[in-house]
């Protein structure tokens, strides 16, 4: 790419900054909390940094993946309920208590030994079968949006509890895919005498950011020799390399002002809250001048009790995200800093400041993402029916983007780059996890293209048939991956040196929080324990419903007309 000389016009030259920004924000792929793009350059494609010999499969290899193919369709029922199940619960992070009982339940009742409350964390856990190596862990997130409370099926806003959480990221299906793949490889492994080992995990709170990296310092993946992670999609892909996603610190300011009476004595009191204010505006104002790479966004969760009361505690809780860990920890270290500016603008003072979570930009193993994307082009996208389509192009009218309905073309395998996004967008924490041994997402089409993510609407296909059908697609790639890893000993073997030699040549590992940090438990706990007793009036019972759907008596789809095409 040559350079332009700018512009002698000052108004050119902002004109040209503004459509730029406009391109590069079209260009940005949206994919829910991990958003962001992967900063990947048109042109020539660049020479292979670490060329790998993936070996093909022999006529066993070829039985076997055929095998765990026909096994994780013969799961398929299970996957459902699995699915629907978790939907049902709709937990937030930290509180994924029925989730976590009824998953672990399932892998116990199939034989797995669990380990619960891993790193201090209530419902964090490690379910392991068989023994010896490889060990290859299977990890997805379980916690839900707040507010994202939805009836399936229902393309429109039709909350099940009013106000209540729900799975408006998808994060109901992905240990579902898991568990299923590994009940396929089980039976594999037992009947091959394949030797290894099979742990699945969850992410727990990641949509604060706030689990994985304790997970990673309690040492969950210290005798690992791989993680498969899945994350939910409209497509099937797994990429290499820099991920995109934006490396995240999780702060909590806390603010110690003086109480008196708003109005007997106002001049006696100092506010807490005023300081939080004050850190807001000035972030905002120093926002103009920030790289167009950050992501910063905040609430004030503690702004006093009452309006007669000068506030003597305020919490102003931010997220500061970056394209990777320098600069993420320069932009807390200026939120710092502004916070303690505002402090001293109040006569008041920071009496804490709590790092609640944290999560490095990924980077995915290239050895591993190959094998998986050969896996990929043996499994075509999902036989969706007249009614799946129908539901997600009512969704997409609903919701005014372009109604493409669900993907249909076969996914092109793999893709990847060394390059540091030059986008800022979404995080997720696995990030930690992938600086620590090679790792590599698989995402799968279990929800529908276009939603925002964050949202009620993607909560809309997740107990439906859509979801079921692309968490058992999924599955059988994962299945199909686990085989090649445990049966092809030189994929681990360049999966490592691509670790030692590439990925982490000049790039070493430090968590983001500190030694003294613990995990922020107590996140979510009031508004679980508001919503729950009637959430819990919903849950799913498979043993009366055959589908969440039948339980809550929706007609599927439940659609409504689309006023730019009159058509239901």
């Amino acid at each position: 790419m040559h350079l332009v000389p700018l512009p002698r016009d000052l108004h050119m030259f902002r004109a040209l900054r503004l459509a730029l920004g406009l391109v590069l924000l079209a260009s940005t792929p949206a994919l829910a909390q991990r958003g962001g793009g992967g900063g990947r350059a048109g042109g020539p494609p660049a020479p292979d940094p670490f060329p790998t010999v993936i070996p093909a499969d022999d006529a066993r290899m070829i039985a076997l993946k055929a095998e765990a193919v026909r096994l994780v369709d013969s799961l398929s029922t299970l996957t459902q309920q699995m699915v629907d199940q978790v939907f049902s619960f709709g937990e937030l992070g930290f509180t994924e208590v029925e989730t976590s009982r009824y998953l672990t339940g399932v892998l116990e009742k199939n034989g797995f030994t669990v380990q619960r409350g891993f790193a201090g964390v209530p419902t964090g856990w490690i379910a392991r079968w068989g023994s010896g190596k490889p060990v290859i862990a299977l990890g997805s997130d379980i916690d839900g949006i707040p507010k994202a409370s939805q009836k399936p099926g229902v393309a429109y806003h039709d909350p099940i509890v009013q106000g209540a959480p729900g799975h408006g990221e998808g994060h109901n299906s992905g240990v579902p895919l898991n568990v299923t793949a590994a009940l396929a490889l089980k039976q594999i492994m037992i009947k091959e005498k394949i030797p290894g080992t099979i742990m699945v995990w969850p992410g727990v709170a990641e949509e604060q950011m706030a689990a994985k990296a304790y997970f990673v310092r309690a040492g969950m993946f210290k005798d690992v020799d791989a993680v498969l992670f899945t994350h939910v999609a409209s497509t099937m892909g797994v990429t290499w390399g820099e991920s995109g996603a934006a490396a995240l610190i999780s702060v909590a300011f806390d603010f110690q002002g003086k109480s008196s009476h708003a109005a007997g004595a106002p001049w006696a009191g100092r506010s807490a809250l005023d300081a939080a204010e004050l850190m807001d505006v000035a972030w905002q104002f120093r926002r103009e001048h920030l790289p167009l790479t950050q992501r910063s966004h905040s609430v004030i969760v503690d702004g006093g009790d009452q309006p007669n009361v000068v506030p003597q505690n305020a919490t102003d809780w931010y997220y500061f995200r970056e394209t990777s860990t320098p600069k993420v920890k320069a932009l807390f270290a200026l939120g710092d800093t502004m916070a303690r500016a505002a402090a001293m603008m109040t006569s008041t003072s920071v009496a804490n400041v709590r790092i609640l979570g944290s999560g490095w930009s990924g980077h995915f193993s290239k050895p591993i993402a190959e094998a998986m994307g050969e896996n990929i082009r043996k499994v075509p996208t999902p036989a969706w029916s007249e009614e799946d389509q129908q539901l997600a192009k009512a969704l997409q009218c609903e919701i005014g983007v372009r109604q493409t309905g669900l993907t249909t073309t076969q996914s092109a395998g793999t893709s990847g780059t060394l390059l540091e996004s030059t986008t800022g967008g979404g995080s997720d924490d696995i990030g930690d996890v992938s600086w620590n041994l090679p790792t590599i997402t698989l995402t799968y089409p279990a929800n529908i293209p276009g939603l925002p993510g964050h949202n009620w609407t993607d909560g809309i296909a997740m107990a439906t048939p859509i979801a079921h059908k692309g968490t058992t697609a999924g599955a059988k790639v994962q299945a199909m991956t686990m085989l090649d890893l445990y049966l092809k000993p030189t994929i681990l073997t360049q999966a490592w040196k691509y670790f030692t030699d590439i990925q982490t040549k000049d790039i070493k590992y430090e968590p983001l929080m500190k030694p003294t940090d613990n995990p922020a438990t107590f996140l979510n706990q009031g508004i679980l324990a508001r919503y729950r007793p009637e959430m819990q009036k919903y849950y799913y019972d498979p043993t009366k419903y055959k589908t969440y759907l039948e339980q809550l008596g929706i007609k599927y789809p439940t659609v409504r007309a689309c006023p730019q095409t009159g058509a239901p």
